[in-house]
């Protein structure tokens, strides 16, 4: 994995792009800390360069979510079933402890459980940091110390998962370092990182997407492939990478990413496959079993309903709603003006997803965290879409304190807990549209602002269109002129042009 050093020797300190110079937002939040970098400012002279900024930001504010976790951490988990909601400090962690059968060295997808779940329920990658953390923890006294220990393991490596993720951010862009920011700063990354095991599947996730930046296809492909050994989400990024290299004829580059994806991820299952392949496909029968639940608007309908539908029912309107979504981005990528950012597209997919599946658990929305960041690196967008998770955070505790307190209702009703979907739907769409209007209009761009083409495109970033589909054939006028740099596509790294 990627280490935290300088950005790329490639890209001189006075060449970087700070948001406090065109980033109003980011500007004044800098005053708490001095203000502006001015023009005169030394660059390159001190061993903290922005990546290693970042990434010691990120710890710190990972450790501030770890502190929000107290009052579960003394004795929540363990005593009184709304306390815990009500401190909105839940984490799936040390429940599943002794749940998936970890406490009793139970060996994952091959031993069945007790109870309803049979095996457990998560994909193979994720099942092997599960397990690695069982083997840490401490197996000595009560089990209310092992489930405490458990989550400070996992709470540990996933702490190196998010320095993973902030340091692959940071250097995706070469010339944009600190938008790494965001990802540090971002308060739902930090109240949702030690809920569920996902930061595993964003690291690795942000890794491939350095590697593809860094135009190495094939370990972008394992790395995605990993990734998708661990959750599912991943592997939607290879949908619009296929049109996007269709439209630039990086067919060979393509090859090598898809086929070092499904080579990744079939070394990692194979062997639970051929050996327990019940508890391996419980992960895909539990997906698709499992009915309509919290964060969706599907909830919402059937909570509103007096006849709701089936899951079966649910499950095919869903698959219906993504694969339009994954049409429409097809059709964006072939006709834009100007060829979509990887980034840009693969936020948008991962976002189609999470608005039209049946469930949306809180700690999702660390999987669009690092992708919006890339797509949009705009302050005012990201902190309005954090406001909205954030509203959402509180929303679902709150409504599980109220459904869980009896006959005291203490929390959030019915009504209040659909507003606070409400808001988490409005949020990411919102800032889908901002990124949709950022691709029909290149010129909206704050990356290609400064000058850059696709700096997340790897092989992608300046290259000729060999097909494209209706106007996005012809050179683009655009109704707002722009008196800024900007790219051609085949022209030289560093050259500009602004005839666009």
């Amino acid at each position: 994995m990627p280490s935290a050093e300088s950005t790329p020797a490639s890209v001189d300190e006075s060449d970087l792009v700070p948001p406090t110079r065109n980033d109003e937002v980011a500007r004044s939040g800098s005053e708490l800390i001095g203000g502006p970098l001015g023009r005169r400012a030394l660059l390159g002279t001190s061993w903290w360069n922005p990546v290693r900024v970042i990434a010691l930001v990120a710890i710190g504010v990972f450790a501030l979510g770890l502190v929000q976790k107290a009052p579960c951490y003394d004795g929540a988990w363990f005593f009184g079933a709304s306390s815990q909601y009500t401190h909105a400090c839940y984490s799936d962690i040390p429940h599943l402890y002794q749940g998936r059968g970890f406490a009793d060295g139970l060996v994952p997808y091959f031993d069945k459980l007790p109870g309803d779940m049979q095996y457990l329920e998560y994909p193979v990658l994720t099942g092997v940091f599960m397990e690695v953390a069982a083997w840490l923890t401490p197996g000595s006294g009560s089990i209310q110390d092992q489930e405490q220990w458990y989550w400070m393991v996992n709470a540990g490596m996933l702490m190196a998962c998010a320095a993973v993720i902030v340091v692959c951010v940071s250097r995706t862009h070469a010339r944009r370092p600190w938008d790494g920011l965001l990802v540090a700063l971002a308060p739902a990354f930090a109240l949702t990182a030690t809920i569920n095991w996902d930061l595993l599947a964003v690291a690795l996730t942000a890794s491939a997407m350095l590697m593809w930046a860094r135009g190495r296809s094939l370990a972008f492909g394992v790395l995605l492939g990993l990734a998708t050994a661990a959750k599912l989400y991943p592997v939607f990024l290879l949908g619009p990478l296929f049109v996007l290299c269709w439209r630039a004829g990086k067919w060979r580059d393509f090859g090598k990413a898809l086929g070092g994806a499904v080579v990744s991820w079939l070394v990692v299952n194979l062997p639970v496959m051929f050996f327990a392949f019940d508890g391996w496909s419980k992960f895909y029968t539990f997906s698709q079993e499992r009915g309509v639940d919290f964060g969706s608007f599907w909830l919402i309908m059937a909570q509103n309903s007096s006849d709701p539908l089936s899951t079966e029912t649910v499950n095919t309107f869903a698959t219906l709603l993504m694969l339009l979504a994954c049409a429409g981005i097809a059709a964006l990528t072939l006709t834009a003006p100007r060829r979509p950012r990887f980034a840009q597209l693969a936020f948008l997919i991962v976002a189609a997803f999470i608005l039209t599946n049946k469930v949306y658990s809180p700690q999702y929305v660390l999987w669009l965290v690092p992708l919006a960041v890339l797509a949009r690196p705009k302050w005012r967008d990201f902190l309005i879409w954090q406001a909205c998770e954030v509203a959402y955070f509180l929303g679902i505790w709150m409504y599980l304190a109220y459904t869980t307190s009896g006959n005291a209702h203490k929390g959030l009703p019915t009504d209040g807990y659909h507003w606070a979907i409400g808001l988490h739907l409005m949020g990411t769409a919102y800032l889908c549209a901002m990124v949709l209007r950022d691709t029909l209009m290149p010129e909206r761009d704050v990356v290609r602002l400064a000058g850059d083409d696709d700096p997340s495109g790897g092989v992608l970033d300046r290259a000729e269109d060999v097909f494209v589909l209706g106007a996005a054939a012809h050179r683009p006028r655009h109704a707002a002129q722009f008196d800024g740099p900007q790219v051609e596509w085949g022209s030289e790294p560093g050259t500009t042009d602004r005839s666009l």
